[in-house]
Parts: C-alpha cells; structure tokens; sequence
C-alpha cells in the first residue's frame, strides 16, 4: 500500500513538473550562444538558419546551418540541445538545397523565438485559430532582412496556419492559413520590414466582397497589435549575447 501511494505521487510530480522542464527549454538565442562559447564565437556571424521542431513552446534541440567554405558542400550543420553541442555535420550541399540563403546579419536580431511565439500565439488568438505545437524557422527574407516561419500544428499534428514575423521590427509580414484561411501579405520596405500602410491586396472591395474586407481588417487589426507586444518583448541578440 505504501509503495502504491509513492508511485502515485511520484506520477503526480512528473506530471507537474513537464510543462516547467518544457518551459526550460533553451532558446534560439541560447543556441547560438552556446555554439559561440563552445566552438568559436565567430561563428554567429555564419548562420545561414537556425530550425526547431515539435515546440512546447520551444523546441529540445536547435539545428543552425552554417556557411563553411571549407566544409564539403560549403556548409556546417550544428546542433544544439541541453545547453550542449549534440552533433556536428557536413551535410552535402543538395541535401540542405532548400535551406539555403544569405548568411543572417545578427546585429539587426531583436526578437528571440520565446518573443516570436509569443506573437504568433497572439496571432492566432486574434484569428480564433488553437494549436499544439509550433515549428520555427530563422532565416532572411528576398530583401536581407531576418525573419522568423513559425508553422503551427494542432494536436494530432495537422497544421493550423504559418505567420511570418520580421526580427528586426518585431512586424507580420504575412500570414497562412489563419484569418478565414486566406494568406495575408504586407508590403513592406526596401530598406526595412516595417509595413507600408497598405497592404499588398488592399484594393477597394466596396461592397462586393464583405468577408473579404472584414479578414483584411482582422489581420491589419492583429498586425498592429503585434506591433505594440514587440516592444515588450525585444531583445537585441548582440546584447544577449555579450550579457554573460
């Protein structure tokens, strides 16, 4: 009887502490920063990408894509979990084709994945949309400019919708399968990803398509809001990273 109520509140205290070990997780930011500190700080100014998987909010492991001229293929794959480097690899070239692109300028990161879930869940909850997990995606855009792909799965793993957040401004800059299912674009600046004030199918619908107009006007609604929760979670990854 006695072993019987042990490994009843033993359970218990598993099952209260998973959500806090997954709040724990390491951070895209804390990934980079043990690369830097355990190989070669460098290194941060190599990054191609930085991916996580199944995020709870955050995923266990970061994989970061590095531009290696020396490396076969010219690029170096790192991954990072548990505060600790957990594989290296010199992927070839054709394997990674699709993850490929300009090396990131970190000194314009000012939005963590922990700041960028945070407003992909404000995202969705504007859009009435729930989900389970989240994929997240480090990258530039065609103008230079970082930006993080969060892609949102429900549950069972089916996806919910993908939202594209400039790190530098902390700005939506489009958004898939949420706000009535449409894919919602901003126009956004040769110079920066700061939206224009019209958005890229803004048109004038006048009366011909209501719907249409009202899911415009959530996503411009749920865009500008995400601009104000920006500045209370910004941070300038230069900054993290010399704060030991």
């Amino acid at each position: 009887m006695h072993y019987f109520c042990m490994s009843k509140w033993f359970i218990a205290l598993l099952l209260l502490a998973t959500p806090v070990f997954a709040q724990e997780r390491p951070t895209a930011y804390q990934a980079l920063r043990t690369m830097g500190t355990q190989l070669n700080r460098d290194l941060v100014n190599h990054v191609i990408s930085v991916t996580g998987t199944n995020g709870d909010p955050q995923p266990e492991t970061w994989k970061i894509l590095l531009d290696d001229p020396q490396a076969r293929g010219g690029v170096r794959e790192v991954e990072v979990g548990n505060g600790r480097i957990a594989s290296e690899r010199t992927p070839l070239r054709s394997a990674v084709e699709g993850s490929l692109g300009a090396v990131i300028d970190t000194s314009k990161l000012n939005l963590d994945s922990s700041g960028a879930y945070t407003v992909a869940q404000q995202t969705a909850d504007k859009s009435h949309v729930t989900f389970a997990t989240a994929d997240y995606t480090l990258r530039v855009d065609e103008r230079g400019n970082p930006i993080w792909m969060v892609a949102l799965q429900r549950q069972g793993g089916e996806p919910a919708g993908k939202i594209y957040i400039g790190a530098n401004h902390g700005t939506i800059t489009r958004t898939e399968g949420l706000f009535g299912g449409g894919d919602q674009a901003a126009v956004t600046d040769e110079q920066s990803d700061e939206p224009n004030s019209r958005d890229a199918d803004d048109d004038d619908d006048g009366d011909q398509n209501i719907v249409k107009r009202r899911i415009k006007q959530a996503f411009r609604q749920a865009r500008d809001d995400v601009k104000r929760t920006f500045h209370k979670v910004r941070r300038s990854f230069v900054d993290f990273f010399e704060d030991k």
